[in-house]
């Protein structure tokens, strides 16, 4: 598959679009293509916010269409999970679960996997970003026009800002909608120079992470392993240091909480630095632990 820029049409996901998407979807697999029934009317949001719902919902993982044939959308092993369990998708783990989905997605959401597994800067403005996607991109030997890459950073940062925290809100009362997304914390506002913003990647609480959530991760990255080394953990693509902005010893700290709950073991004898991963499961088993903990839980 081509990597797909600015497919979202500039719209970030809106609180409850993925709740909505995925109730449709379950009970009209075709409401994105129907000619009879208007889409637009069947899920009561514009033309242009149909086509970035129909993105939104793949590129976090929820739904999948076929390659070929009829493009009707079904909810995915995940998505079903998540359906079930937590439909409004109110809960911070599912945002974490998704967030993993979605830059770990280098067809469908391209901006967000550079951003999260490729691009180091500390602090960064808009034109950094740029002019490293687009040096990259040269390396991938493609070219991709720069309105698209700009609208995709815009895209970027306002998935995970708060519009509360920036001054934009200010525009319009549609500009005062925000990102669940947002909630995670992983992106932040560091300044603002001559107009233009300087923003920061930022680390999340460790009390923010459920252990079966950051094991879903790591579960998917081992590929069948039952060893992985810390520094792979922290520093390879798509997995947890990456994918949730972790430093070492925030990663430290969030390892030994899934130590706790008997997935895995931290061996740092020896010079090993690795982590025993002692039940092997699959993502999907790792996610329904999660909900079967939450739900313990209340």
């Amino acid at each position: 598959m081509a990597m797909r820029f600015r497919a979202h049409e500039t719209f970030f996901i809106r609180k409850g679009w993925l709740s909505k998407g995925m109730r449709f979807v379950s009970q009209k697999p075709n409401v994105f293509t129907d000619k009879k029934e208007n889409p637009m009317d069947v899920l009561g949001i514009g033309s242009n916010m149909v086509r970035s719902l129909r993105y939104w919902l793949q590129a976090v993982g929820l739904t999948t269409e076929p390659a070929k044939g009829r493009k009707d959308q079904t909810l995915t092993d995940f998505g079903k999970l998540v359906y079930a369990h937590d439909a409004y998708t109110e809960e911070l783990g599912t945002l974490y679960l998704m967030q993993y989905k979605l830059v770990t997605n280098a067809d469908m959401a391209p901006s967000w996997y550079y951003f999260f597994n490729e691009f180091t800067m500390q602090g960064f403005g808009r034109e950094d970003f740029l002019e490293q996607i687009q040096s990259y991109l040269k390396l991938q030997d493609t070219t991709v026009a720069l309105r698209s890459l700009t609208d995709d950073f815009n895209c970027v940062m306002n998935t995970y800002i708060s519009r509360y925290r920036s001054e934009q809100s200010k525009d319009s009362p549609e500009n005062n909608i925000t990102c669940p997304f947002s909630e995670l914390g992983l992106v932040d506002i560091l300044s603002r120079e001559r107009g233009n913003y300087i923003y920061k990647k930022t680390i999340p609480s460790v009390q923010s992470f459920n252990p079966w959530v950051i094991m879903a991760v790591i579960s998917d990255q081992a590929d069948g392993r039952d060893e992985i080394g810390l520094n792979e953990l922290l520093t390879a693509k798509c997995n947890i240091g990456k994918v949730y902005n972790l430093d070492s010893i925030c990663m430290l700290e969030v390892l030994h909480e899934v130590e706790k709950i008997g997935e895995i073991k931290i061996n740092r004898t020896a010079g090993l630095d690795v982590i025993e991963i002692i039940n092997k499961r699959t993502f999907e088993e790792c996610v329904e632990k999660y909900y079967a903990d939450i739900e313990r839980t209340d």
